[in-house]
């Protein structure tokens, strides 16, 4: 049975990852940030979980001889890059060069996946992004993930590593408990309608099954060119469209106001041209109505949940 490490496992992309490496025939071992008990990992795929930095020390003590590194640690918003810009230089740059450092010193065969973002692409807009574009990022989130990127290159031409980078566009889904839905869906619970920005905004959203089959599929890729894929579905859709969709699903009659004050770091559009995704054999699935149903009901049932439990937090 081969191994696989997830970092960042009790995040977002990186439980559905591991749920899905699990179902592949993986032994998955998860290394990160994040208090959950053993049933509750265990149910995400996972035979172990450590509690820890991602570092060079760390990964020794416990990521054994894996085959593959998933490196899904790291921030994961502008907004917390703007208030706090060291943190998340250490948490997706210094977490990066321990990855890659363990497996060139310890397990040089290993694959490893990195998980980047369009953040990269900085204001760039008005046409699909492909994979070529000028790395110009305009947050300190953007500027991280292009160091992490640019270490990845380098010690894939310097050290022979097979790596992989994926340039993930807005992902969403069940689990997601930040950003537009998340925080969308408790101001139409608390019956707040109002959002930054004036609606136009056009992002590209990627279900997190379709984002997590992308990865698997460029552990067939990684090599020691670091091939860079766009992870999105080539479509834009404006910010009033998707919580327009999202109002519908919580059959809200009203519909999202805005403020006309963008976000600091937020550009106005990005949307992924996917070719290279595509020559992979890869192809997103989900469409934006079926995903936002499914997470509005798992955003329900949640609520229920807590709300049963007599606590107002999710």
């Amino acid at each position: 049975m081969q191994t696989a490490v997830v970092t960042g496992a009790y995040g977002f992309i990186g439980r559905h990852l591991a749920r899905r490496l699990a179902a592949a025939g993986y032994r998955v071992i998860g290394i990160g940030h994040g208090s959950w008990g053993r049933e509750e990992w265990a149910g995400w795929g996972l035979c172990d979980w450590r509690h820890a930095d991602v570092d060079l020390n760390e990964m020794l003590t416990y990521a054994e001889q894996p085959s593959v590194i998933f490196h899904c640690a790291g921030s994961g918003s502008v907004g917390f890059s703007m208030q706090h810009p060291l943190q998340d230089y250490q948490r997706s740059v210094t977490s990066t060069i321990a990855v890659l450092e363990f497996v060139r010193l310890h397990v040089p065969d290993c694959r490893v996946v990195l998980l980047s973002s369009a953040a990269v692409y900085g204001a760039a807009g008005g046409r699909r992004l492909c994979e070529t574009e000028p790395a110009n990022p305009i947050s300190p989130y953007g500027v991280h993930k292009k160091i992490a990127e640019d270490l990845c290159r380098s010690y894939a031409s310097s050290f022979g590593l097979a790596v992989a980078v994926v340039r993930f566009f807005s992902v969403y889904g069940p689990e997601l408990r930040k950003q537009l839905l998340w925080d969308a869906s408790w101001k139409i619970l608390q019956k707040r309608y109002e959002f930054s920005g004036d609606g136009s905004e056009v992002r590209d959203f990627l279900y997190v099954s379709d984002a997590v089959e992308l990865l698997l599929k460029m552990t067939e890729q990684a090599s020691d060119r670091c091939p860079v894929v766009n992870g999105g579905t080539g479509e834009g859709i404006s910010i009033r469209s998707v919580l327009t969709e999202l109002f519908r699903c919580f059959s809200e009659p009203e519909g999202p106001l805005f403020s006309g004050v963008a976000r600091s770091g937020d550009p106005a559009q990005l949307i992924a041209d996917c070719t290279r995704a595509h020559h992979t054999g890869w192809r997103a699935q989900v469409r934006l109505e079926e995903g936002v149903t499914n997470y509005v009901r798992w955003f329900r049932e949640l609520h229920e949940a807590h709300a049963a439990a007599g606590s107002s937090e999710c």
